[in-house]
Order: structure tokens, then sequence, then C-alpha cells
């Protein structure tokens, strides 16, 4: 599953939104730039001309993808939009290059800078970022302080090229399977070949798919830095924003200024690693929506906690074989029931939605919630336009991930279900285990470990929740000490909470570290 960052939102349903060194004296300002500071130091050898240019901001309209993003995008008028200029290959900076699209929305105050935004995926568009972060933080002293500034990295949203594997057609017909994990999906050599290419004919080419990976995001991260006028970067990454994050510490660590990784990615697991961790904690949080579940005399999934993931098996597992209907038009199969589960456990306050989802199934034969739910996390607009979450996380991931071979995609495969089984379908699918990346133009170019004992580096301040259903809390722990940095403990079952608003502990703690750069004690608690 994909490590999105997700808000919880009216009826329970889901909506995706799914760094210079530390001044000597702790509360000095960062240069906040202007026309006359000079960054020539700051510029590597070839690549002046994008560190030179000028950004236009305009209206938010045409930055849009689906309906649903131009209502977001245009709902203020102080969001602005501009396109960013970067090499698609930073080590051929005179030949093509990309578009990258950002939302900035002016602080309420005097700003000692940008914050620099990444909400999650890899896919997340960072544009929609900014626009839910403004409103959530209206009162708050990151938006005095602060322009909030959000961008679709490269192969992401309104940002050019985007990654166009599939039309909406396709995507509404579930025709449109990018991984092999979690689900019962069965490919073929030709299968995964085929994708990728359709991948690259919709995507600008092979050189496009080949620029996509978390490296050359963080070089873009500092070209944008750079035009923002600010000596150091002040960032705030969510769930995948965090290796983000991470590999731009990796890079640049004389230009951070200040990180809050929330939500945080282990950057010494690889990718069988992180993906078995993720799934145990989905089935972590699972058994603890079950034993919320087990109050009610009512439970679809029985009074028994520990019998709730034998009684959900009996519940999908027909649906291998027969669909049940869902809403006007859909049908709820298996991989559609368990994904719709999956995006209901990322926020405790989305569980009742998705125990109506399972009590639907049980008692109506219908899958009218979880079909919803499902559909919420991947990202259709009311006018029946796909943004392209799924297909940017999928290209972006190839490029990070490690490779499998068809032995290794099984095992991986087996794997996730023995540390999910609320998921297993119970049938062999090792012969269908592939990955769906084993054709993509080029090799993966993030490698493990990243991050790790990074010389210069600045106090960075992790935050990660205890019952957090995607990325462990364990995986904070490990970033904090990677980075050497400073890490807050959040009690509570959810996936991300810096800068939603919700909770004050959390905000006043973020506040004053992005400000005034001051961290918390290291046994400091908050709690949901």
């Amino acid at each position: 599953m994909p490590t999105r960052k997700i808000r919880p939102r009216a009826l329970a349903l889901v909506a995706v939104a799914p760094l210079l060194l530390t001044m000597a004296c702790g509360g000095e300002s960062p240069s906040s730039g202007g026309e006359d500071q000079d960054r020539s130091d700051q510029q590597p050898a070839g690549l002046q001309r994008f560190y030179e240019q000028e950004l236009s901001f305009e209206g938010c309209a045409d930055y849009a993808t689906t309906g649903d993003e131009e209502t977001l995008l245009t709902s203020d008028d102080a969001f602005e939009c501009a396109r960013m200029e970067v090499p698609l290959d930073y080590d051929e900076p005179d030949g093509d290059t990309a578009q990258i699209a950002l939302m900035r929305v002016p602080a309420r105050g005097e700003p000692i800078g940008s914050l620099v935004l990444n909400g999650g995926g890899p896919g997340g568009s960072g544009l929609v970022q900014a626009a839910v972060t403004a409103p959530a933080l209206a009162q708050s002293p990151i938006t005095e302080r602060f322009d909030l500034v959000g961008f679709d990295p490269r192969g992401v949203g309104a940002s050019v090229p985007a990654v166009d594997c599939y039309s909406d057609a396709e995507a509404d017909s579930g025709d449109n399977t990018l991984s092999y994990l979690g689900t019962v999906v069965e490919w073929t050599e030709e299968d995964t070949r085929r994708l990728v290419e359709r991948c690259a004919e919709g995507s600008g080419g092979g050189d496009a798919l080949a620029g996509l990976g978390t490296r050359d995001v963080a070089r873009d991260m500092d070209v944008l830095r750079s035009l923002l006028g600010d000596d150091g970067l002040s960032y705030l990454g969510q769930s995948y924003g965090t290796r983000l994050g991470a590999v731009y510490a990796e890079t640049f660590p004389d230009r951070v200024r200040a990180m809050v990784l929330d939500g945080a990615i282990d950057p010494r697991q690889d990718t069988a690693g992180l993906r078995v961790g993720a799934y145990s904690a989905f089935q972590r949080s699972f058994e603890q929506m079950a034993q919320f579940c087990a109050a009610e005399a009512e439970c679809p999934l029985g009074t028994d906690p520990d019998a709730a993931t034998e009684e959900f098996q009996s519940l999908i597992r027909p649906l291998l074989d027969e669909t049940v209907p869902a809403g006007e038009d859909g049908e709820l199969d298996f991989d559609t029931a368990t994904g719709g589960v999956v995006v209901g456990l990322y926020s405790e306050e989305a569980w009742p939605a998705v125990i109506q989802g399972i009590a639907e199934l049980k008692n109506d034969g219908r899958g009218d919630t979880l079909h919803a739910l499902a559909r919420s996390f991947g990202g259709r607009s009311a006018d029946g336009r796909w943004n392209n979450f799924s297909e940017a996380n999928f290209a972006i991931n190839c490029m990070d991930e490690d490779r499998k071979t068809p032995a290794e995609a099984a095992d991986l495969r087996a794997a996730v279900f023995d540390a999910a089984p609320f998921m297993d379908p119970g049938i062999d699918l090792s012969e269908g285990s592939r990955d769906g990346c084993e054709f993509w133009p080029v090799e993966p170019t993030l490698g493990y470990p990243y991050a790790d004992d990074i010389d210069g580096l600045p106090q960075t301040l992790t935050v990660s929740i205890t019952g957090d259903p995607s990325t462990p809390y364990e995986s904070g722990i490990s970033l904090a000490d990677a980075l050497g940095g400073t890490m807050l403990t959040v009690e509570g079952e959810q996936h991300t909470i810096v800068a939603t608003g919700t909770n004050a502990c959390v905000d006043d703690i973020a506040s004053a570290y992005l400000i005034d750069l001051e961290t918390p004690d290291d046994d400091t608690v908050c709690r949901l």
C-alpha cells in the first residue's frame, strides 16, 4: 500500500488531501532572500539558468487536473500558482526539461521565509496539500510567519510531463492495477512489459520515466528553495514526504534550516522490510478496530476480537468468485473490499465507516460503503476524471524501490499476507507474482540505507504516532536516530498529525520548532 497522507472528513469517508545551518543564537530569523541576495555560491555548475529563473505566479484554475481540484485550488483568492523549470536529467542540464507546478499561500503576517510542503505518496499533489493546509492552520503562528509552498513533484499532477499509464475509463472499470502486493492480481511477463510500455507512451517516453526518482525530486526542491529566496530550507514532509526530506538532508545538509518529518519511512529498511512492516501495522490497526467494534452486540465481525480476522476472511473470500453490487453502477470485488478497509484504517475516525461497510456486505450483500472508501483513496473526481496519484506512485516507486525477481516477488507477497492475514485470499498466487517495474528503462537510484550519519545537519524534528497504521512508530525512532534529531511521540491511532489543526500539543511544538528552532525534550509525549 502506498504511504500516502489522508485526512478524515464528514461522514467518516476519507479524502486525500491518502533545511541552512542552524543559527548560532537559535532565535535569529533565516534570510528570506530578495532581489539583492547573492546566491552564486549555491548554484551548481551548469545549473545557473535554473537557479536564476524568475517565477511568475498567477491564479490556480489552470493547474487543476480534475473538477474537484479546480474547486479546491480556486477556493481562496490568496492561492497563487506558477511553474518552475528543471532539467529532466541533472547530468545533462542542457537536455530536456520538466515543468514543476507550484502553489504559494502568502503568510498572514511578516514572513520569515517559506515552508515547503510534501504530504506523501509518492504521487500526492503538493498543490492540494497547500490548499488544504492553509485553512487548517488559519489561526496558527505557522501561517502567520511562513508562506506555505506546495509543489507537484516531477511526474505528479499538474507538473509536466505527468505520469499517465491508463485512461479514466480503465480506472472506472478497475483495469488499472499497478501493484501485486495486497491484491489477487496475477501478471505475466507480457503484462508487466506492456505496463511499462504504456506508461512510457503516455508520460513523455523512457527518459521521462528515468527521471522520477526521489533523488531528482530533492534536487528540484533545492532549486525551489533558492528561487523562493531562502538560504535554508524549512520543510514539512509527511509519510513519503519524510523520505524526500531525508534525501534532501543527505544531499544538501548545509542548506537545511528546519525539517518536520511526520509519519516516518525508515531509511534503513529495504523494500521488503518496509512493505512487511507496513502491512503488519495495518493488521494491528485492523485488530484495534475489531476490538472497538466488538463492544457492540451488532458488530459484523462478532464480539470476540480474536476471531475477527477469520470472520472477515469468511465475508470477503466469496468475492473472489462473485462480486456484489456497489453504488449505482459499481461492483465490489475482493481487492476493492480489502482496499476500502485499508483506507479506513488510516484514521480511527474512519473506523465506523469501515464497520458499516462490513455490515452492508454481511447483512445486505452490498458493497456501497467499502467501494466508496476505496475510491476516495484512488482520486476520482465528481466529474469522472481521475488524478494520477496511483500512476505516479507506481512510477516513482519504480525508481526508488528494490527490483524483485518473480521468485522474490512471490516470497514478498506471501510475507505480506502472513503479516496481514485479514487480507489473505487463501489461494496460491505464487505463479502470478511479478514486479511491475521489471522492465523499467533504468535501474532504481535511491539505494538502501540512505540519509544515515549526515555531517553538518542541523536539528530535525520527527513526529511518530504509536498506532500509525501505515508507517510504524518504530520507523520514526529509526529516522530520528539516523538524522541525529529529536523525536516527538504521539499516542493514538492515525497516520500523520502535524498541520491538521486538530491537536494543540503537536501544533504548538511544531510551531516553536519551525519558527524559533526550539525542539521539545526527548521524553515529550502528545496524545490524540
